[in-house]
């Protein structure tokens, strides 16, 4: 599934290639998150547009609405969607613990109700997977439970061991269970542990004797410091086999991805380029903007004189500050587009300097330029 094509000289960066059914996904990528079957405010074609490679949904989400039933009558969620590349799905684990009122954990799973109208349902390892079976993803994840940042470390080795439960479950079930469709699927494990260094190993090697086709850190970026993100992510991808590729999950600030990228991770998701672009902040290489504000109205200028992507080619600050000031709905959709095609750039970039033995001198020029002192 996975080709390691190249090691930075000066860093564990790498570059590589991830083989599914619906496309090969050059990697470092950024993953554009569609939870419930759409990248909010963004077209498929203009997905396609920006050299989207791979996008991810949400097991909780799909398992919602629209369920199972209408996802299999479709063919699947590539079918329902009209996307025709490549689709990670989150196990829903967030999301689930994430509802601290409505739901109740045990060793074999995890009760809750829907934020939605309140009805009763149930995760468990192997359900997750017939569910991801349904939608049909190219990549699973399995069930984890993702403690607070602050849980403290029996929490964090309680919730670590369940984890690791869940995973041998859900191997199992992956065994005997075959995709409803005319595609293969893979299924990624995922490192817990907290910020503890321990836990973390015992994670990981417990994962890899379980052979997934990837590996996803999960658990970080909820609230502990940049600095120790950075730490717990170099310490697990020295665990990880080199051969599989590894995933930062709900990871981050440009300067995050980088950063990231340089302690070899491979692989990246984060709705902070919609959610920020909804909210009239844009991503540029001089540090983001808040494009909504006056003094833009006069700004002649693209978003990102270095973009490429339709939104710079087309359309000025002035236009897009103008759109925001006057809530029309058109400003959603070209901020969302541009700050994607950002993302999308940044880790394509990030692959060339790498393949180049160049990435060192690259990400501390980006980082340099991206976070210099400026009057907004």
């Amino acid at each position: 599934m996975f080709s390691l094509e190249h090691r930075d000289a000066g860093s564990k960066a790498r570059a590589g290639s991830v083989m599914t059914d619906h496309g090969t996904i050059r990697t470092p990528v950024f993953m554009p998150v569609g939870t419930q079957g759409t990248v909010k405010a963004v077209q498929q074609r203009e997905l396609i547009e920006i050299d989207a490679q791979i996008i991810l949904s949400n097991t909780y989400h799909l398992a919602l609405r629209p369920g199972p039933a209408v996802l299999e009558q479709a063919g699947g969620l590539h079918r329902f969607m009209q996307w025709h590349r490549p689709i990670l799905t989150d196990s829903g684990g967030y999301q689930v613990f994430s509802l601290t009122e409505l739901r109740k954990i045990d060793h074999d799973g995890v009760t809750f109700r829907s934020h939605i109208d309140g009805s009763r349902h149930r995760f468990t390892p192997a359900g997750v997977i017939d569910m991801q079976r349904s939608i049909g993803s190219d990549i699973m994840m399995i069930l984890d439970e993702c403690p607070p940042a602050d849980c403290g470390y029996e929490y964090a080795r309680r919730s670590h061991e369940l984890t690791l439960q869940w995973a041998r479950e859900a191997r199992e079930h992956l065994e005997r269970s075959r995709p409803r469709y005319d595609h293969a699927q893979a299924a990624f494990g995922i490192v817990q542990g907290n910020v503890f260094e321990d836990l973390r190993a015992m994670s990981a090697h417990g994962l890899m004797e379980l052979d997934f086709d990837g590996y996803a850190i999960g658990g970080l970026a909820v609230g502990e410091p940049a600095d120790v993100m950075y730490h717990i992510t170099d310490w697990v991808t020295d665990i990880l086999p080199a051969e599989r590729p590894r995933y930062l999950m709900g990871v981050g600030t440009p300067v995050n991805i980088v950063e990231s990228i340089a302690r070899g991770v491979d692989m990246f998701d984060c709705v902070m380029p919609t959610r920020n672009g909804r909210n009239a902040m844009v991503f540029t290489r001089e540090g983001p903007l808040t494009i909504k504000k006056e003094r833009y109205l006069d700004d002649q200028r693209p978003i990102d004189e270095e973009c490429e992507c339709t939104v710079c080619r087309t359309f000025t600050r002035s236009y897009i500050c103008h759109l925001f000031r006057a809530k029309e709905i058109l400003a959603l959709q070209l901020a969302s587009v541009h700050n994607l095609a950002f993302y999308l750039g940044l880790t394509r970039d990030a692959r060339n300097a790498i393949l180049n033995d160049q990435f060192s001198v690259w990400k501390d020029a980006f980082i340099d330029r991206y976070l210099a002192e400026k009057a907004e």
